[in-house]
């Protein structure tokens, strides 16, 4: 019996195996679906008795409310030489009590509530954000107001903080990533706000009055727009808010600091950290664009086919056919506020160090020479289109998603119409838009890396300027 079970299992792998080579292997790049059709969600915009401007999307799947406060701020901001103040100060207020109530009681009344107060400030944007129970809202949001309105500014929870970034800037070299990543933003950004890091000069420089006078100057309800999502009832919350927040400010109008556009220059320049790794980090690049640019489209595109994923240029050739890198690629970050930026990165072994160099700029390139396939095109549209619904999983990133396109001055149906523009775009548009903006010859290259053990001298590049690693070069 034994034998005979035996002697059937290898009739039918014999037979499964013939089946299978009959039959044509199926090749996802040809594979053919139906169009997925998708309407984008609305969030209704009301304006609240002081004037603040609110978008509300109901859900009532989960007994949650979101709310996020997006404050016109950021680093950018940042006082000549007080570098970190902006960062320092988001942390704190938070942290450091709101409304008269010590932190400590804040932090034990908001978990025994189950909710979360927690606030923030980026180089363009501050924000408060909150996450409660419907049941805990009445008592979170008044905690989410005091910490938004009214800070404490505790002395110890200051020096705390200071101490935190300050050992933070300690530690800042350790990661030939982040020596890479932050060398690269300052070179790209030079003599712009947006190219300034903290030192331990401006941190330490940094006192409580220089707090309270950062959150005086920008936390208004006339800078500000809130973002609220899931269970609540729509009559009672605007009701709730209006009494939360008040009527209308007689302060005078708010007049934001003019940040200018960084420069517009595209110069070459060759930095290099040295590190005793085996492993070199290779970040090169330039100024980009701005969300008003009619070039935003093809430019997305570009994007992807280049260096946005498994299938782009710069991975099929250097991670897949060259084997010099697991992770390499490429990202236009279109800016917001400010001119954003274009940035290839990859990490090789170092003695391929040069070889990557040159290879990623071979490719980047190409791009500016001949037109894209129509697979390629093909391929990037359908992925940019179809992966668009991924931006709308929750209420809360629905409803943050409308109220960051008032934020940044973005056009009311900008989503609405994101889709068509991407399918509107040519093969003829990809390449303007790469012979336009990508320029391989005026890249800041920055490498981390043990100079001794590449394969070419990294002045083949051109001219080489070392960076100081020791503690804190920045000024």
């Amino acid at each position: 019996m034994k034998r005979l079970i035996i002697s059937l299992c290898f009739i039918l792998i014999a037979i499964t195996s013939a089946f299978a080579g009959e039959q044509k292997l199926a090749n996802p790049r040809n594979m053919s679906f139906p169009a997925l059709t998708f309407e984008i969600p609305k969030a209704e915009r009301i304006v609240l008795e002081c004037g603040l401007p609110v978008y509300l999307l109901r859900d009532t799947e989960l007994p949650i409310v979101s709310m996020t406060a997006m404050i016109h701020t950021g680093s950018v901001y940042d006082p000549a030489g007080k570098s970190g103040l902006a960062s320092i100060t988001g942390t704190v207020m938070r942290s450091g009590g709101a409304g008269g109530v010590k932190s400590e009681q804040l932090d034990d009344e908001l978990e025994f509530m189950a909710s979360s107060v927690e606030s923030n400030i980026s180089s363009d944007m501050g924000t408060v954000s909150l996450t409660s129970l419907t049941k805990n809202f009445d008592r979170t949001v008044k905690i989410f107001r005091d910490v938004l309105l009214k800070p404490d500014f505790n002395q110890k929870r200051i020096e705390i903080t200071v101490k935190q970034v300050i050992e933070g800037l300690r530690r800042q070299n350790d990661d030939p990533k982040e020596i890479a990543g932050r060398e690269l933003g300052r070179a790209i950004y030079a003599g712009h706000p947006l190219g300034v890091v903290p030192t331990f000069e401006s941190v330490a420089s940094i006192k409580r009055q220089d707090l309270l006078d950062f959150h005086r100057r920008f936390y208004r309800l006339d800078n500000m727009i809130l973002a609220v999502s899931g269970d609540f009832e729509r009559d009672a919350l605007i009701k709730e808010l209006n009494t939360i927040f008040g009527t209308a400010s007689k302060k005078d109008s708010l007049v934001l600091p003019t940040i200018p556009q960084p420069k517009q220059e595209f110069l070459a320049e060759v930095l290099y950290a040295k590190k005793d790794v085996n492993q070199s980090v290779i970040r090169m690049g330039h100024l980009g664009l701005t969300k008003d640019n009619p070039d935003l489209y093809a430019v997305r595109i570009l994007d992807y086919i280049l260096g946005g994923g498994f299938t782009s240029r710069l991975t099929t050739e250097i991670r897949t056919n060259q084997g010099l890198a697991y992770s390499v690629g490429s990202h236009f970050d279109i800016g917001r506020l400010f001119s954003g930026s274009f940035i290839a990165e990859t990490e090789t072994k170092a003695e391929s160090t040069i070889k990557a160099i040159n290879l990623m700029k071979e490719i980047i390139t190409k791009m500016t020479k001949e037109p894209v396939s129509d697979q390629e095109l093909k391929a990037a549209k359908e992925y940019m289109i179809n992966s668009f619904m991924f931006g709308f999983t929750s209420p809360a990133s629905i409803v943050s998603q409308r109220a960051r396109l008032e934020y940044y001055g973005y056009q009311a149906d900008y989503l609405d119409k994101y889709r068509d523009n991407i399918a509107k775009v040519s093969k003829e548009d990809v390449l303007k838009a790469a012979q336009k903006y990508l320029k391989p010859e005026a890249f800041k290259l920055v490498v981390v890396g043990d100079a001794a053990r590449f394969d070419k001298p990294l002045s083949s590049q051109g001219t080489v300027r070392e960076l100081d690693l020791k503690m804190n070069p920045a000024k």
